[in-house]
């Protein structure tokens, strides 16, 4: 896959506002799926799931659900040691990657569609995250990154990380619609609505809007708009917090945050970044065609 570099627009923008504050305890002991989720083996999520699989062990025993690990711990995933040391010296990185549609948002699917990791970057150590997901008829920006704890944060309800997409509606939409899609509206799993919307183009009953939500739920952008009847028929995510969609990326390429970009990213969610050194280097200068 081709790296693509940015186009002039700009693809971040910071928040003003914020400070960084150090998370990291890990002299006193710190919580064993924080760890590896920062290490980059998983979001914290998969890694909880992994816990209570009984995956993980620390010193040879079963791990549970809140327990610390200080240096010197023993640390296996699947019977494989993990050296914490390695991977806390890989640098963070975060790509932008512009998913088409058709494919889907997973390691490997059983059907034989076109998965979006056979179109990024091999990692010497850790592996790609992705922040959140895109269905499979849904395009545009999807955020991968190898710092678990960096996806926690962007992904958790607590941050209401504003998400902006473009969306086209087929039928009528009038004022009425709007305000009750604004003001909120009960799905099966519960009240949402859209923070705004606005229109964005278009002529008779097919046009676009732009609209933003700050929760991650499934297909909500679908249902928000089908619970009043109308069809959605095309659908690209614009904008993930600071994070925008560069004009010029095309489908299946991505571009990789510059160090100013992944600071402002960082101060977006509270967290610090540390020195540390490109492990994967090598891997950005490798370059796989993108299917066809």
């Amino acid at each position: 896959m081709k790296k693509q570099k940015s186009s002039k627009h700009t693809v971040i923008t910071s928040k003003s506002g914020e400070t960084s504050q150090n998370k990291s305890q890990l002299q006193s002991g710190e919580r064993i799926q924080k760890v590896l989720s920062r290490a980059g083996l998983g979001s914290r999520r998969e890694i909880e799931r992994w816990i209570t699989e009984g995956k993980i062990r620390i010193n040879e025993k079963p791990s549970k659900l809140g327990d610390r690990i200080v240096p010197g711990d023993q640390v296996k995933v699947n019977g494989r040691r993990v050296d914490l040391d390695k991977f806390s010296e890989q640098a963070p990185r975060v790509l932008i990657y512009y998913k088409p549609t058709g494919e889907v948002v997973t390691r490997r699917d059983p059907e034989g569609r076109p998965v979006i990791f056979t179109q990024l970057p091999k990692l010497a150590v850790g592996r790609w995250i992705t922040v959140g997901r895109l269905d499979i008829n849904t395009q545009g920006l999807l955020l991968v990154t190898n710092h678990g704890e960096l996806a926690h944060r962007l992904m958790h309800p607590s941050t209401e990380i504003i998400r902006e997409y473009a969306v086209r509606v087929f039928g009528k939409v009038t004022n009425e619609i709007i305000e009750r899609l604004k003001s909120g509206v009960d799905l099966e799993d519960g009240m949402a609505h859209f923070d705004s919307i606005t229109f964005a183009g278009g002529e008779g009953i097919n046009r676009w809007y732009k609209v933003t939500v700050t929760e991650g739920r499934n297909r909500l952008i679908r249902r928000l708009w089908e619970s009043q009847e109308l069809v959605v028929n095309r659908l690209m995510r614009v904008r993930y917090g600071p994070v925008y969609l560069p004009e010029k990326l095309k489908a299946r390429l991505f571009y990789e945050l510059n160090d100013k970009e992944l600071q402002v990213l960082f101060d977006h969610v509270s967290l610090k970044q540390q020195n540390r050194v490109d492990l994967n280097k090598k891997s950005t200068r490798s370059k796989v065609r993108p299917r066809s």
